[in-house]
């Protein structure tokens, strides 16, 4: 049977930099930060107190006060991304079956706003002041769940947790459902809202987190020699992807194709990445190889860089590994300098980056890269954003637990 290619039709975003896509994509080729003092709740007893924060958030009218109420943050996130998306894709307009429609939306931390509210809520005198949508709201499959009642979408639905790799890897397995011929049409992505005190305190205990409190937009430096670890976000990255034919069927609008995909895992530690990058290159060439191409195809490459001294160098490693001496050559750039991370999201919210580059010819610059690690020897883009000729682009996202997604748009 003749391979199904899969398409690109749709994207939505809900960023720190910006309620949908145009507005997220003016702000990143900027060079503006999402990053400031948390304003969620009171940070001033955290050694961090830093974060991206989504900001003039306002659910779209199509969601219904009373659905709303039923949702946790980072689902009402997702399916806010999904109808922007949707909208984009002319679905609705052209018609599908929805029975061959489907949902991939993962999610790191799911409903974790949800949860410490409904714990603290039973703490208190009487314990008796829980929702009975407590639990739908903190399960992590429910931003997957809620796309696909709006939508009535019948098709395969699920979510996966891959941490900081979720929003990429669900991609990927969404169009892997489309080449194995389960559907034609996924709604993909990635959606979270951790910026909570469990999480704050968590990832600064493990030593995660930037603490350039005086100097929050200059906190996340990816491949900077001074970078002291990662600014926490929240968001969501929907993707509307499809089988190329019946993409053109319907007339759709064809913004890129996804032409590889590749995934591995370290199985070396629950938080640091292998040091050599091995399992990090081999995911790169996994893609490559779905692809059908070369390293030297790569015109551009959305780096994972969470501006960690240790990730940062291994993907750089990995980099090294998978690209050979072009690795030295190929442009390279970190949007976590500008945005924070998403960690459930942030593949996803990348995807579509990569894909506003390849469509605008515009590469987005990284941020705060003053004094370069000598170990992590990149050709990364700085300053102005500059316009390049680019056909194809690789984007990678890699997870606690040694999860490792690459993705190759054309």
């Amino acid at each position: 049977m003749k391979a199904r290619r899969v398409v690109v039709t749709g994207m939505g975003v809900i960023t720190p930099l910006g309620n949908d896509v145009a507005s997220f994509w003016e702000a990143l080729c900027a060079g503006q930060s999402g990053v400031g003092p948390i304003t969620a709740f009171d940070a001033s007893r955290f050694a961090s107190r830093i974060a991206a924060e989504v900001r003039d958030f306002a659910p779209p009218p199509e969601i219904e006060p009373r659905d709303v109420k039923q949702m946790d943050r980072f689902a009402l996130f997702g399916l806010s991304a999904a109808l922007q998306a949707f909208r984009q894709s002319a679905l609705a307009e052209s018609g599908f079956d929805p029975n061959r429609a489907g949902v991939v939306i993962g999610s790191s931390h799911g409903g974790e706003v949800s949860l410490l509210r409904e714990a603290s809520a039973l703490e208190q005198p009487g314990g008796h002041g829980v929702s009975p949508w407590a639990v739908p709201r903190m399960l992590a499959n429910m931003a997957s769940a809620q796309v696909a009642i709006h939508f009535g979408l019948h098709g395969p639905s699920f979510t996966l947790g891959s941490a900081c790799a979720t929003g990429a890897q669900a991609i990927g397995e969404a169009a892997s459902v489309i080449r194995r011929g389960d559907a034609d049409v996924m709604l993909c992505g990635g959606a979270e809202a951790c910026i909570t005190t469990l999480t704050i305190a968590g990832d600064d205990a493990s030593g995660a987190l930037s603490r350039r409190n005086d100097a929050p937009e200059e906190a996340s430096r990816p491949f900077d020699v001074g970078r002291d670890g990662f600014v926490l976000g929240e968001g969501a990255g929907v993707l509307v992807i499809e089988e190329l034919g019946h993409a053109r069927r319907r007339d759709a609008t064809i913004l890129a194709e996804l032409v590889g995909y590749g995934a591995t895992t370290d199985a070396v530690h629950v938080t640091r990445p292998d040091p050599s990058g091995q399992h990090a290159a081999r995911a790169m060439s996994l893609a490559f190889a779905q692809a059908a191409m070369s390293p030297s195809d790569v015109d551009v490459v959305f780096a994972h860089a969470t501006s960690t001294q240790a990730g940062d160098r291994a993907e750089a490693r990995a980099l090294a590994v998978a690209l050979g001496d072009i690795a030295l050559t190929t442009p390279v750039t970190a949007i976590k300098s500008s945005l924070g991370h998403l960690l459930g999201a942030a593949g996803a919210v990348q995807a579509i980056a990569a894909i506003m580059a390849l469509r605008t010819g515009v590469v987005p610059p990284t941020r705060n890269l003053e004094v370069r690690d000598l170990a992590c020897p990149l050709n990364i883009v700085t300053g102005h954003a500059p316009s390049l000729s680019l056909r194809c682009v690789l984007t990678n996202a890699f997870g606690f637990g040694g999860h490792n997604v690459s993705l190759v748009f054309l």
